[in-house]
């Protein structure tokens, strides 16, 4: 018979071994989408997305660049998303394609899903909108997180929803702006909106309104 230290020892290696493999499989979401859910995702875009992602650690500590919101269209799964140059629903497939690295799949709390239709019905109102390559609120032009916030205010009779914060390009624990948005907003003549309210994939992802699914599996389709 084993020693009670001999098996603490045993206990300590299936620990050790077993539940990593738990909870893999418990961050796998396994959930088919439904209207509603959203998926973050770590875009590889180079400088503004690695910008983007410096300033807000998003679920699970991981890094996210963008995002969209899933609407089911018969028997068929798109994403709305602000993305390219305009405001568009994507096909499921071609959204995931954006990145190697597997989409976060959320979902709203069981007391807030009464919100999505009406969500829905204004973020499809957006189609074709214009792309807000400037972040700025309120210009009648969308960038991804921004139309899902708008869209959450509107189902939420203007109360905001998820929350927005002054919005900056400085790089964390500098006063100096990342040289890739100084480029960026001289080649759009404009200056930098730093301080400026907005909201971005890891401050949304953050939200206490959602529920983490896990991994997003497109098989599990």
């Amino acid at each position: 018979m084993l020693s009670l230290l001999q098996t603490r020892f045993v206990l300590l290696l299936w620990m050790l071994n077993v539940l990593p493999c738990i909870q893999h499989a418990e961050a796998q979401s396994g959930q088919k989408p439904e209207s509603g859910d959203f998926l973050f995702l770590d875009l590889d875009c180079g400088g503004l997305c690695d910008a983007i992602e410096a300033v807000t650690e998003g679920a699970g500590g991981r890094d996210f660049s963008h995002l969209g919101m899933v609407h089911l269209k018969n028997d068929s799964v798109f994403v709305l998303e602000a993305m390219g140059n305009s405001v568009r629903l994507t096909p499921l497939k071609t959204f995931l394609s954006y990145t190697k690295k597997p989409a976060l799949h959320a979902r709203l709390k069981p007391e807030f899903r009464h919100l999505i239709p009406d969500a829905a019905k204004f973020g499809l109102a957006q189609l074709g909108k214009p792309y807000d390559d400037a972040f700025l609120p309120d210009n009648g032009k969308y960038y991804c997180s921004e139309l899902i916030y708008d869209a959450f205010l509107s189902a939420n009779q203007q109360k905001p929803f998820f929350r927005n914060a002054a919005m900056t390009f400085r790089q964390p624990g500098s006063k100096d702006f990342f040289p890739v948005w100084v480029d960026y907003y001289k080649n759009l003549g404009i200056p930098i909106p730093e301080g400026m309210p907005g909201c971005n994939p890891g401050g949304l992802s953050v939200s206490e309104n959602l529920l983490i699914l896990g991994n997003f599996i497109p098989d599990s389709n």
